[in-house]
């Protein structure tokens, strides 16, 4: 199977930053603003942001279904910060949700943008273990269902990594591998891309 094309959710937030890097890799890019921006797309990242901003937006232009069924027949999605919140099934709040990874999640969970903070994280089943993460307003994963692995915790023990055990295709970070020169983590997720396309 020969990779074709990534897409990253450019309705706002932090899709720049995350174009730029798999531009440094080497990845073709789409920025995705309308459900047919997704044909013939293997991966879709949905980046950091405003949450409820860019879930009202994906309800406006109805990308929330075109979101769903992509994921539903094979395309790999990986949420970042507020990616990872609009994947979640629960926030405990009111607002848009694609509820694709079965996880519980606290927006905000380690305060407001001053308290933002780098701290170095381990991903072993991506054969990562000196990360440089980011973490800016970050939630993380407060429950986890039965299907989905945790990939990495922070040095609290706070659960900031998680994938879709199942298919395979689902993917969320706490926080901001864009905002780093480490690529590794998008060369995971074109891995992914491609391992998991029908």
């Amino acid at each position: 199977m020969v990779f074709s094309m990534l897409g990253v959710l450019a309705l706002q937030g932090a899709f720049a930053e995350h174009t730029a890097t798999l531009g440094r890799i080497g990845v073709e890019t789409r920025e995705v603003r309308l459900p047919e921006h997704l044909v013939g797309l293997d991966g879709l990242i949905i980046p950091g942001g405003e949450s409820t901003v860019i879930g009202k937006l994906m309800v406006k232009y109805d990308l929330d279904t075109a979101i769903r069924d992509f994921a539903a027949a094979g395309g790999a999605i990986w949420g970042t910060c507020a990616g990872m919140i609009l994947l979640a099934t629960d926030v405990g709040r009111d607002q848009p949700l694609l509820g694709l990874l079965d996880i519980d999640v606290e927006r905000n969970a380690y305060g407001s943008q001053l308290h933002s903070f780098e701290e170095d994280v381990v991903l072993p089943n991506l054969g990562i273990d000196d990360l440089r993460a980011v973490f800016i307003r970050a939630p993380y994963v407060t429950r986890v269902g039965a299907d989905v692995t945790v990939e990495a915790v922070d040095g609290r023990g706070n659960i900031i990594a998680v994938s879709d055990g199942t298919r395979g295709n689902l993917f969320a970070t706490a926080f901001h591998p864009e905002l780093t020169d480490d690529t590794r983590l998008h060369e995971r997720f074109v891995e992914m891309a491609i391992r998991v396309v029908v």
